[in-house]
C-alpha cells in the first residue's frame, strides 16, 4: 500500500544547506562531549558544556523546553546502561564500565540537526563493546537505503535485520523521524519493518535515522521522571543517530563535522 507524504516537508537545496550547518554545530557538540566522557564526570557537567557550545555558535538547544509530560529541562539527553533514551542530565557521576548514550539537537537559523552516539566509560569489556558496535553498524545499514525509489520499510528492515542477526532487539514504541524546521516531522521511521512497504523516499526528504538496541527484550518502560525510557528487564541498551537527506545520488549525512 502506498502511503502519501506531505510535499511541504520536502526540503530545497537551500534548506538542506541550512540543516547541514545546524548539523555541523551539533556534531561539534557531540565530538567535544565524547572526549569528556570519563569516570568521575557528572552528566550535568556534560550538559553545561553542550549548551555553551551551541549558544557560542549562535544556535539554540532544540531539546531544552521541548514539550512532553513537562518541558524538557536540559540540552542533552544522557542515558546510561539500561536507560535507552531521554535520560535527564543530573549530578549522577559516570563510572568505569558504564555505557552512555548522548543525544543532542541544535536549532540554527530555524533548522535542526539531531544526532546521537553511545560510548563506554573507561574499560567496558567485549560484550558491551559489541553492543555499541552493532548499534552503530545498524545505523549505517539503514542510511544506505536512504535513496530515492526505496521505501521507509527498506530502511527499517535493514536496521532490524542487522540488530536481530546479532541476537539483540529493537523497540516497537520509539522510532526515527522526519526533521527540519520542527524536531519531529513526518514520516516516522521504525527500527523494524518490511522491505518495499511504507512511504516512498524522495529527493529532499530529511530524516533522523536512530536505531535503539536492547540486549534482553524489545519492551520498554518510562521511569517516574516521566522522560527516561529504560529496557523493561533493565538489560543494556545503546543508541546511535544521524540526520540524513535523500539526494539524487548518495545519502547525505547532515550531522557530521565537515572540514569546510
Amino acid at each position: 500500500m502506498m502511503i502519501s507524504y506531505d510535499k511541504q516537508l520536502i526540503k530545497t537545496d537551500v534548506e538542506i544547506k541550512k540543516m547541514q550547518e545546524a548539523g555541523r554545530v551539533n556534531a561539534l557538540v557531540l565530538k567535544e562531549i565524547k572526549s569528556m566522557i570519563k569516570p568521575g564526570i557528572t552528566t550535568k557537567e556534560l550538559d553545561i558544556v553542550a549548551e555553551s557550545i551551541i549558544r557560542d555558535h549562535g544556535g539554540i538547544p532544540t531539546f531544552k523546553g521541548y514539550p512532553g509530560p513537562y518541558p524538557y529541562p536540559a540540552t542533552l539527553t544522557i542515558s546510561i546502561n539500561e536507560e535507552m533514551v531521554h535520560g535527564i542530565p543530573s549530578g549522577r557521576v559516570l563510572k568505569e564500565g558504564d555505557i552512555v548514550s548522548v543525544d543532542c539537537g541544535t536549532t540554527l537559523d530555524g533548522y535542526i540537526g539531531d544526532s546521537a552516539f553511545t560510548k563506554g566509560v573507561g574499560e567496558i569489556g567485549k560484550e558491551k563493546s559489541r553492543l555499541i558496535q552493532v548499534t552503530e553498524e545498524s545505523l549505517y545499514k539503514g542510511i544506505e537505503y536512504m535513496r530515492p525509489g526505496n521505501h521507509i520499510g527498506d530502511v527499517s528492515a535493514a536496521i532490524q535485520e542487522h540488530v536481530e542477526s546479532h541476537g539483540y532487539h529493537v523497540p516497537r514504541k520509539y522510532t526515527g523521524h522526519g526533521v527540519g524546521r520542527k524536531m519531529h516531522e513526518p514520516p516516522q521511521v521504525p527500527n523494524f519493518g518490511v522491505p518495499g512497504q511504507g512511504i516512498l523516499l524522495q529527493v529532499g526528504m530529511t530524516i533522523a535515522i536512530e536505531p535503539m538496541v536492547l540486549v534482553g527484550t524489545p519492551k520498554t518502560k518510562v521511569l517516574s521522571d516521566q522522560w527516561t525510557v529504560i529496557s523493561a528487564d533493565r538489560s543494556l541498551t545503546a543508541h546511535y543517530e544521524h540526520t540524513v537527506a535523500v539526494t539524487a545520488n548518495s545519502p547525505l549525512i547532515l550531522t557530521r563535522v565537515r572540514e569546510n
